[in-house]
């Protein structure tokens, strides 16, 4: 299972990276340097690209979480290292009182 979702991951991973480098680039970042002229036409939110890359960019989101979760139940518990501190303390001999 955990082979087929890291074979789907990494084949939306190379979709998401081709959808990307094939859309046209607008100019300007975050819609910096867009005349008013351009603004009445460019409205690409419906356009195929857009959609297909916010599908493509969830389903990897997705896919990674869901990787994420089966290698979860892989590891093993660890105890934590105050825990180790303290059973350390607990071990160390104890220091003799000085014979006066």
């Amino acid at each position: 299972m955990e082979n087929i979702l890291l074979t789907i991951n990494i084949i939306l991973a190379i979709l998401l990276v081709i959808l990307v480098l094939m859309q046209k680039s607008e100019g300007g970042a975050l819609g910096i340097g867009v005349s008013q002229d351009n603004f009445m036409f460019s409205r690409s939110a419906g356009d195929f690209m857009t959609k297909a890359t916010a599908i493509v960019a969830t389903l990897f989101i997705i896919c990674s979480i869901c990787l994420t979760i089966l290698s979860r139940s892989e590891i093993e518990p660890t105890i934590s290292v105050i825990d180790k501190i303290e059973e350390n303390v607990d071990e160390a001999p104890e220091i003799p009182e000085n014979n006066k």
